[in-house]
């Protein structure tokens, strides 16, 4: 089987939890290449996976014909340079999430990509999980009837203790950079991208002075429709994980996992999948899939889901959501 050739960009959490692990069991994927700044980590992944091209320069592996495509894991600020670099040389691209700290940086990465005609992916994992491709099934359905709320919620520790992380000008914000752009993907999605109306968010520094430790948020769609929303790295929390509710004229739904009801008359119909997987086996399928998009993309097999284009709307949306909660206004998109 003729493999796709992978290149990863920087070595952080992200890169050795899911990327390395998943796409050196992919039998139609082979890691190319490594690069980050720190020596230490070059030499622990390289070793352990046998990658023996071990590259601190990016550009030294952009420079590699054989490379296909590049996966982007580096701190936000750095995401446009990278990306339009590696679009420049002719691979295919995933960029972690967030696409940039900016709607305006966002556009350099997706003129790029129409403009060298690549692929251009920004890792939305929660899409990828398989109870969230069922519940979408079963809005697609109308199973639940017409959807008009959707409440969502994700309350976790920091997701990482690294200080850029928490460095307002590299990452371009606080949890609603992190967990917010992330939930509020997976409610649009679910919704089909329907116009955004107007937003209204409160954020909250309890513990951190630069960049926001908490959120609270309100999103009206064009059709009446709405989004509730809350995200925190330091409210307490049992589950320590995300949770979403759908509400439709026919049923609701939840996730994580999935549960879904419905109503006919007086009954209550249980729809629920009879097992259900568990949150940690959730979590990496979801990211299996979404790695297995990105190199079926790359290989010509299927078109890009979570794309630029999807991820332009939802900087537009970050931006009103930060002058929403800094101004203390209702943001009319």
């Amino acid at each position: 089987m003729e493999k796709t050739k992978v290149g990863i960009i920087g070595l952080g959490g992200i890169s050795q939890l899911v990327h390395l692990p998943v796409l050196n069991k992919q039998p139609n994927v082979t890691i190319e290449a490594i690069c980050d700044l720190t020596k230490t980590r070059l030499k622990s992944v390289g070793d352990k996976y046998n990658i023996s091209k071990r590259l601190s320069n990016y550009k030294d592996l952009l420079d590699l014909e054989e490379i296909e495509a590049v996966i982007i894991a580096t701190p936000t600020n750095t995401h446009s340079e990278i990306a339009l670099e590696s679009l420049k040389a002719g691979k295919d691209v995933l960029v972690e999430k967030p696409m940039a700290r900016t709607s305006e940086e966002a556009k350099i990465i997706h003129e790029a990509a129409k403009k060298y005609k690549k692929h251009l992916m920004i890792g939305m994992n929660l899409r990828y999980r398989p109870d969230s491709m069922l519940l979408k099934s079963l809005i697609n359905s109308k199973d639940l009837g017409d959807l008009f709320l959707i409440k969502c919620s994700w309350i976790k520790p920091q997701s990482s203790s690294s200080r850029w992380f928490i460095n307002k000008s590299i990452s371009g914000g606080g949890v609603i950079m992190d967990l917010g752009i992330v939930i509020l993907d997976l409610a649009l999605w679910l919704y089909d991208f329907i116009p955004i109306k107007s937003v209204s968010v409160q954020k909250f520094h309890h513990k951190l002075k630069e960049v926001e430790d908490s959120a609270v948020g309100f999103i009206r769609l064009e059709n009446g429709a709405v989004i509730s929303f809350e995200v925190s790295w330091s409210l307490y929390s049992e589950t320590n994980g995300f949770s979403l509710t759908a509400f439709g004229t026919k049923g609701s739904a939840l996730l994580n996992p999935l549960r879904a009801y419905k109503r006919i008359d007086s009954l209550s119909l249980d729809y629920s999948t009879s097992a259900t997987s568990s949150k940690t086996n959730l979590f990496r399928k979801s990211y299996e899939n979404e790695l297995k998009h990105f190199i079926g993309s790359v290989r010509g097999n299927n078109p890009v889901i979570s794309s630029s284009e999807n991820a332009m709307m939802r900087m537009h949306l970050l931006d009103a959501i930060y002058k929403s909660a800094e101004s203390n206004k209702e943001i009319y998109l």
